[in-house]
């Protein structure tokens, strides 16, 4: 279970095997400078989950967008088969 800790920045230097096992442990470690939030320490393998999502939600944006441009311009949507024979009609096997 992900329980988020906060430390100072000074901990980075003086308890970084702490922090360290508090990341691999997939805990969120927050890093203040002053008293406020500077940083944000996270494991290498929740930092590939929080970018897949990004992308996923980026595509989705992005698909959202041409559904909307598509109604507007009255356009026509084509088959995606169709469109990559087309391509690789042309442009053959990449």
């Amino acid at each position: 279970m992900q329980k988020t800790q906060i430390r100072p920045v000074r901990d980075l230097r003086n308890r970084y095997a702490e922090i360290e096992a508090l990341v691999e442990n997939h805990d969120p470690v927050i890093i203040t400078k002053n008293g406020r939030g500077a940083a944000v320490l996270i494991n290498i393998e929740d930092y590939a989950e929080v970018e897949e999502y990004l992308h996923i939600k980026y595509v989705n944006n992005k698909l959202a967008e041409a559904e909307l441009e598509a109604k507007k311009t009255g356009a026509k949507w084509t088959d995606s088969k169709k469109i990559l024979k087309r391509l690789r009609d042309k442009y053959g096997d990449l």
